[in-house]
């Protein structure tokens, strides 16, 4: 008969299991994405505080995909890369510790859909509405903005991992890299029929949301582009819903590869490194799509490297 430990709150993570020959590759990759995740992140963050001519509701809303992005891998990479080079056994966390992974990680996804959902809201109203832009898109909407997408994440957040809080627990083993809302309530021997069904529900009201509203905010600026004989609209069109729709679908895209892999077992440890790409890829490549189509952030950016050139010529 199998031995149970009941609510035990010190938990064994499986980690990431790396061949030997290929732990410290795979460790400098993770670190040095880490690193510049870091530091590309809070460049822009402070980019946008420091100029002027970045506090426009674009750029205000981009600093919230920044501070999630360093929110979201700040809780989760540094505990990945330790883990890395202990051996497996030694791969222990507190219960509490593990649902503070957990809470993080989930917002850190969900918040990502519903940022770019408001992102997505600011560029209709930009191209379809561009006379009432400046009426609309004020620094009180902005901030009501802001708040409802951390607000919404953080409601639905809370009471999926409450759910599971709620669970007794009968086992110490969480075989994932890291700690989510899944791995938790597996460690129950109780019914976990209402987190499977709140968990299923959260999944498709959050990606038909954020789906929905792209298709619907980009099917209007088409037609609008269509219909108008202004060149300049439809490049700024171009340029700014281009760079958004991109981020948007490298997002879904590292999400749904989770979500399919999760129903081929024999595939775990793909589902594994795809968790770990989720986190990793998106935080990398926003602040290079973000800066390298952003004129504003291209311009301040060569200002400060000419101003350092002349400095010691002087």
């Amino acid at each position: 008969m199998e031995n149970f430990t009941y609510n035990s709150f010190t938990i064994q993570l499986e980690g990431l299991n790396v061949p030997k020959d290929s732990k410290h590759p795979v460790f400098l990759f993770v670190f040095f994405s880490y690193v510049f995740i870091m530091v590309a992140n809070v460049g822009i963050a402070v980019l946008v505080f420091m100029d002027k001519n970045l506090h426009q509701p674009m750029y205000l809303l981009l600093c919230n995909l920044s501070v999630n992005d360093i929110l979201g891998n700040s809780i989760l990479v540094p505990r990945l890369l330790t883990d890395m080079l202990r051996f497996p056994s030694e791969r222990l966390i507190s219960y509490y510790e593990c649902v503070v992974q957990a809470f993080t990680t989930h917002m850190f996804s969900t918040t990502a859909h519903t940022v770019l959902m408001i992102m997505a809201f600011d560029r209709y109203v930009a191209i379809c509405n561009p006379l009432r832009y400046a009426a609309i898109m004020t620094n009180k909407m902005v901030v009501k903005l802001t708040v409802s997408a951390w607000g919404v994440a953080f409601v639905l957040v809370g009471i999926l991992l409450g759910l599971t809080l709620r669970l007794n627990r009968c086992r110490n083993m969480i075989r994932s890299p890291y700690c989510d809302n899944a791995a938790l309530f597996k460690l129950s021997c109780e019914s976990v029929f209402i987190n499977n069904v709140y968990g299923l529900t959260f999944t498709v009201v959050l990606f038909t949301g954020s789906i929905g509203s792209m298709v619907i905010t980009y099917s209007k600026i088409t037609v609008v582009c269509l219909t108008s004989n202004n060149m300049s609209l439809n490049s700024k069109a171009l340029k700014t819903c281009s760079t958004h729709l991109l981020v948007f679908l490298i997002m879904v895209f590292s999400g749904m590869s989770i979500i399919a892999l999760h129903r081929f077992p024999q595939y775990s440890d793909y589902r594994k490194l795809s968790s770990i790409l989720f986190h990793i890829v998106p935080g990398s490549l926003n602040p290079i799509i973000y800066g390298v189509q952003s004129k504003e952030i291209r311009r301040f950016l060569s200002q400060k490297f000419q101003f350092r050139k002349v400095l010691p010529s002087l």
